[in-house]
């Protein structure tokens, strides 16, 4: 785990935008970050930005050229830090000016006021199988044999994952978090926030050995946060980014 990043006061914290053609508003909110409209003083961006963003697979980059380079551009100005999702993964080379965490180096640890807090995506802890999965999908020669098909196959494998993950309800309610998430994180590590995203439920719970926060995705009614004072509990301000498409 990384110690050495610390969180700014007024960060914007976006988690799971699911960014697509059939979802543009995350590329208006990069627009609006660009043109100064909105100002972060970082943005830290919490995993599945993208909703098919493989660093092996240039499809996906051609189909997300216009918001990776504005992200770029954004980058040189302000600090990114992008922890890598299920969605979007393998992605150094993609964004070089942004501080990329793939899941083997999750959670990140960081600082704010003295506090310690722990970053991940959502998807460490996870049981053998997906971890098996995870490891598979990310193998740079799986990864190359997926593009060779994908691409003599008329793109044919990406564009039946679209229409999957555009049938999925992203806003559904998981119910038992707090046991799930109790279970899973709360006997493990120690600090004073744990931030993640992956479940989208926008709720903050109060564990034995800290609190809790799982954000909700941008994807559901285009929510993002604004780090404030540690001293409030509910130190991520909720916000909701409402420019027209």
């Amino acid at each position: 785990m990384f110690h050495d990043l610390e969180i700014k006061e007024g960060a914007f914290v976006i988690g799971d935008a699911h960014y697509s053609h059939n979802r543009p508003q995350f590329l208006e909110f990069l627009k609006s970050i660009a043109s100064h409209e909105l100002k972060p003083t970082q943005i830290i961006l919490m995993g599945d930005i993208f909703d098919a963003l493989f660093g092996e697979i240039p499809h996906t980059h051609k189909i997300n050229e216009e918001a990776i380079e504005i992200l770029n551009k954004i980058s040189l100005d302000i600090e990114v830090i992008y922890l890598e999702g299920n969605h979007d993964f393998n992605l150094k080379k993609i964004f070089p000016h942004a501080k990329v965490f793939p899941i083997s180096l999750q959670p990140v640890t960081c600082t704010i006021e003295a506090k310690k807090v722990l970053l991940s995506h959502g998807d460490i802890e996870s049981d053998a199988g997906y971890k098996i999965y995870t490891l598979f999908i990310r193998n740079s020669f799986v990864l190359s044999i997926l593009r060779i098909i994908d691409s003599f196959s008329g793109h044919s494998i990406l564009k039946r994952l679209e229409q999957y993950l555009n049938k999925k309800d992203d806003c559904k309610e998981l119910l038992g978090l707090e046991k799930f998430i109790s279970k899973r994180l709360d006997k493990k590590y120690r600090c004073d926030y744990f931030i993640e995203g992956h479940f989208h439920q926008n709720k903050i719970i109060k564990l034995k050995n800290f609190i809790y926060f799982n954000l909700g995705a941008f994807a559901c009614n285009q929510r993002y946060f604004i780090v404030k004072s540690t001293q409030d509990i509910e130190f991520l301000e909720e916000n909701i980014f409402s420019k027209g498409i």
